[in-house]
């Protein structure tokens, strides 16, 4: 059970985050204390989702990018939704552990509209990296200095990295987050996101080895994929 006290403290000048309120959350996952922060680097509104007593060494996290279409209208496009679902269940198993939802992170950073009109261009066939570079976007433009400043905060020294991109792994360490393992997060496959979830392992290094071996643009998935 969570307790009420607050455990987190701020650090606003050390690490551009200031700890602002925390709240008992009761969700369909299990029970949360919401941690409510801001970034002022970033100039967003930050929530972590604490399971457990988190404080300390090789704490199962995950940094989850936001995604409205996919954490909030089930899109089929992308498997954000089913991470952060799968995510959450994992850190409650667990029995200590932290979701850090990151917002202003929405299409890899480049903003709902901009989005959209990636995903309008992924539709006329061009694959996820291409859009966002044919809108003169970079293909991924997230930061994750915010992310580790909140984990610091907690007083989280080492995580186990829910996540299959390893960049997020790489800037975490640059920020003072030891990572000690990735646990692969694997979601099997839909028709609508096989040729998306195989494009973030060729062209982004997204450890996917569930995923079949070359699938075209238009192929549906393999029974065997998941």
């Amino acid at each position: 059970m969570i307790g009420t006290e607050d455990v987190l403290h701020d650090t606003t000048r050390r690490t551009g985050v200031e700890h602002v309120v925390n709240v008992q959350l009761s969700t369909e996952y299990g029970d949360f204390l919401a941690a409510g922060y801001l970034d002022h680097d970033g100039g967003e509104e930050q929530i972590a989702l604490i399971h457990g007593d988190i404080a300390g060494e090789d704490v199962l996290t995950r940094l989850h990018s936001e995604c409205l279409t996919g954490d909030a209208f089930g899109s089929r496009h992308c498997e954000c939704g089913e991470q952060l679902s799968a995510a959450l269940r994992a850190v409650v198993s667990e029995g200590r552990g932290v979701v850090v939802y990151l917002r202003g992170h929405e299409g890899r950073g480049i903003g709902l509209l901009a989005k959209l009109r990636a995903m309008r261009l992924q539709a006329e066939g061009l694959d996820t990296v291409e859009a966002n570079l044919a809108l003169g976007l970079p293909d991924d433009a997230r930061d994750y200095r915010g992310a580790a400043g909140m984990l610091h905060d907690l007083g989280v020294r080492s995580v186990r990295l829910l996540s299959n991109n390893p960049r997020k792994r790489d800037a975490l360490q640059r920020h003072g987050i030891a990572v000690r393992e990735q646990v692969p997060l694997l979601i099997p496959p839909r028709t609508e996101n096989l040729f998306y979830q195989v494009t973030k392992r060729e062209r982004l290094g997204h450890h996917l080895p569930h995923l079949p071996v070359e699938v075209s643009r238009t192929a549906e998935p393999s029974p065997t994929a998941g």
